[in-house]
């Protein structure tokens, strides 16, 4: 089980769900998620909690996505340099989603902080899910938490990977 941690704008979209556990399955974490607007179109901008890995995707049918919501780590995880086994072992993981409110300050922080970086990684017009894939990637990249020592400075897709690789070790015969 995972849950899903909506702002409270977004939380009052979404359909009462199961209730939110403290602990959850996933080595991600719970996933964060807010909904910005960009050039007049609505996005949902979704962060993993332990890994601070981004996903972004057109803000459409937001009742249903708690059920959306493996699908879419799904799609972000097979564009990572894993194995397809930690991927069906983490989006496993997210089949079950409980819906909560938003708990760790921090990680809502870097959300609003990738919001506003947002519109610099896109095309001023006519973008697209591609451009969104390529500003995911730019997150990815982004070091987080600097303002400490250097160990605990989160490079989200770095930190995504090591904390995949932890959880799930991947079978010795795939590669």
């Amino acid at each position: 089980m995972v849950t899903l941690r909506a702002t409270q704008k977004v939380l009052r979209l979404l359909p009462p769900a199961a209730v939110a556990h403290p602990a959850t399955a996933s080595a991600l974490g719970d996933w964060y998620v807010n909904r910005i607007v960009i050039d007049r179109q609505p996005l949902l901008l979704l962060l993993s909690s332990r890994s601070l890995l981004a996903i972004l995707e057109p803000a459409k049918e937001l009742r249903t996505l708690p059920h959306r919501l493996s699908n879419l780590v799904e799609g972000r995880l097979k564009r990572l340099p894993i194995s397809s086994h930690i991927v069906a072992c983490e989006v496993s993981a997210t089949r079950e989603v409980a819906v909560g409110k938003t708990e760790d300050r921090s990680v809502v922080g870097q959300m609003v902080d990738f919001a506003k970086a947002l519109t610099f990684y896109l095309p001023e017009t006519q973008w697209g899910p591609a451009d969104l894939r390529h500003a995911e990637e730019r997150f990815a990249e982004t070091p987080c938490r600097c303002g400490g020592p250097d160990k605990d400075v989160i490079w989200p897709e770095r930190t995504a990977i090591r904390l995949l690789k932890a959880t799930w070790p991947s079978n010795s015969l795939e590669h």
